[in-house]
């Protein structure tokens, strides 16, 4: 634990709202300013733009992106050096000449893909470790933090009829309470936002009423979270007859949002719950309309499903690798970046009339899947879990070819037969020769920033991979 956070432990609760109200009016300067609400009109205005009009906004975005790659950012100059030295002539101007970026690569020299004349210094640094434990460092600029907020405001809240102004709450991975500590507050109020920032580190049963009560009393008008722990937080809401603060709208970030956790979400705080997708290279991002569908924001970036086993583009609504061209952030930009996530796309409109594409589903991660010996990658397997089991959570976790370890929270109805139902599930979908071993644990554990991840997979991990 930083020094830092050792500190700001040890004070007393006013004082830490004093900190997260300072923080908060930092990271507003940095992402809000007079160009906002412009920049949300023109988003809100682009949802429902032509094809033709999208086709010439994407064709002169992206010639701009790949020219500035090519010719200004190193990592990339140095690459088509590289071949043209090798004799290859391919145009830098066409996306398809470019190959699949991996984040390895990113992770290993972060700032030559910062092109030239940028100072990181002076910009917005982002940094995530996402579920391997190894750290991505990401810059942006000032005008491209503003432009990504305002795509955020445009999309994730005015869809929904809240905008940032409002009181809000976010249950996410900071640790704005140590994890030992029994008792209230397990979050702290962060006036510079209008934010109640809420513990996903505290959801014990016996907290939830505490967790209630702090959302009606800061009058929060939408929550927004981890789907893992916004689900705990209903659930119990639900088992222990409590009322929740009804709310206008429910977001999910972060993980994927299953069937069960939405509609226990929606039971407990009386409102649709929605859907968001984005990472914290802003080389890809959807959210959810209405009509239940994720639509994707061309402006965050451009995207290609790829087949698992080649830089090929997979068959059409069949699930892929998610490839990203990131077009907000040109002063770092991703070509062709591999984002570890795996998605199918859908053609068809959606009945919302908004012309942004759509996403079927996004399946997590490319190592959150179950891999059979005959080279089948199945994902979702949550609805093995279906809420006719009496299981709170579980875990799939492939620890071998042959070999799926399952772990679960069971409630005091389970029995053996319901273990026997779940086996039968999980071989009805990725075959008998796989052997499933069940194990009760008082709790699935999360990542190191409190993500829950539905599948490990384990197969072709070195051992440092695996303990992190």
């Amino acid at each position: 634990m930083p020094d830092w956070l050792r500190i700001y432990h040890k004070l007393p609760y006013p004082a830490k709202v004093l900190v997260a109200g300072a923080r908060g009016r930092h990271l507003n300067r940095w992402r809000y300013n007079e160009k906002t609400e412009a920049l949300v009109a023109a988003f809100l205005s682009h949802d429902r733009w032509s094809a033709g009009q999208w086709a010439v906004w994407r064709e002169e975005r992206m010639a701009y992106v790949l020219n500035r790659a090519a010719t200004q950012v190193p990592f990339y100059r140095e690459q088509w050096a590289r071949r043209r030295r090798a004799g290859d002539h391919a145009s830098h101007e066409r996306l398809e000449n470019w190959p699949v970026l991996s984040k390895d690569s990113l992770r290993e020299q972060p700032q030559a893909f910062l092109a030239d004349g940028c100072d990181a210094g002076a910009m917005f640094y982002e940094h995530t470790s996402g579920t391997t434990g190894k750290p991505l460092h990401i810059w942006l600029s000032r005008e491209t933090v503003v432009t990504w907020f305002a795509l955020f405001e445009a999309r994730a809240r005015r869809w929904h009829g809240v905008r940032r102004d409002d009181h809000w709450a976010i249950l996410g991975g900071q640790l704005v309470a140590p994890v030992e500590r029994d008792r209230p507050p397990f979050w702290v109020w962060n006036s510079g936002q209008n934010q109640l920032y809420l513990s996903a580190y505290h959801l014990a049963p016996e907290n939830v009423p505490a967790y209630l009560e702090a959302i009606r009393q800061h009058r929060v008008t939408y929550l927004l979270g981890y789907p893992s722990g916004l689900y705990e937080l209903a659930r119990v809401t639900l088992e222990q007859g409590l009322v929740a603060p009804p709310l206008k709208v429910v977001l999910g970030n972060a993980e994927p949002l299953l069937n069960h956790q939405r509609e226990a979400i929606a039971a407990a705080f009386d409102c649709p719950v929605r859907d968001t997708y984005g990472m914290a290279e802003i080389a890809a991002a959807a959210s959810e309309c209405e009509q239940g569908r994720l639509h994707l924001w061309p402006e965050a970036g451009h995207i290609e499903i790829m087949d698992d086993r080649s830089d090929l583009p997979a068959a059409d609504g069949e699930p892929g690798r998610l490839i990203a061209t990131g077009l907000l952030n040109a002063d770092m930009p991703l070509i062709r970046y591999d984002t570890g996530d795996r998605a199918t796309t859908a053609g068809a409109a959606c009945a919302c009339g908004r012309t942004l594409p759509v996403l079927h589903a996004i399946e997590g991660r490319a190592d959150d899947v179950v891999i059979t010996r005959d080279g089948r990658r199945i994902g979702r397997l949550d609805p093995v879990f279906k809420a006719d089991l009496p299981i709170r959570e579980a875990q799939i976790i492939q620890e071998d070819w042959g070999v799926l370890r399952v772990l679960y929270v069971p409630t005091d109805h389970y029995t053996a037969e319901d273990g026997k139902a779940l086996v039968r599930r999980i071989h009805d979908r990725v075959g008998e020769d796989m052997v499933v071993i069940l194990e009760a644990v008082e709790a699935v554990p999360r990542t190191a920033n409190g993500k829950f991840r539905a599948v490990v997979s384990r197969v072709g991990k070195s051992s440092t991979e695996v303990a992190s």
